[in-house]
């Protein structure tokens, strides 16, 4: 009895220790600057050719240190984005304004590539969607002038 009560202590010290060891093990929160988006995708939806092909993207520092953008390219020359240059403090939010070029008729499928310190996202891809439409070339007929036609 005596035998078998000694082992269930030391089954039962075992666990307990595993246990703490497990929670310890546990990563802690690394510090440093996170970039947290309000939205990843704009949808344009279905605009007119030449309309006003202008976006942003708001975004928060949800980190401990600052948050510095080194680069943010877009993934065609009718996509350019526009970023903060100033490092944003912790808790701060910003903009990322994203211009499309509207002359292109069809679909809009486009990214823009952010670069930054950002320990949960170093890279960063939001996208923008959408349709560009064709002018419409609906104008009402000109009707011939009636009477007489003269020669």
């Amino acid at each position: 009895m005596k035998k078998a009560l000694l082992t269930f202590g030391m089954m039962f010290l075992a666990v307990v220790l595993f246990t703490a060891n497990a929670q310890d093990a546990t990563p802690a929160k690394i510090g440093g600057a996170e970039i947290t988006f309000e939205k990843e995708t704009h949808d344009y939806g279905k605009i007119k050719q030449h309309a006003n092909g202008e976006c942003e993207f708001t975004f928060k520092n949800t980190g401990t240190e600052p948050l510095l953008i080194s680069n943010s390219r877009g993934s065609c020359g009718c996509t350019v984005p526009t970023w903060p240059r100033e490092p944003i403090a912790p808790g701060a939010s910003a903009t990322i304004k994203v211009k499309y070029d509207t002359k292109r008729i069809g679909a809009i499928n486009k990214s823009v590539t952010i670069q930054s310190n950002a320990v949960n996202a170093p890279t960063k891809i939001i996208r923008i969607k959408g349709e560009v439409l064709a002018p419409d070339n609906t104008a009402t007929p000109i009707k011939p002038t009636e009477g007489p036609v003269q020669h």
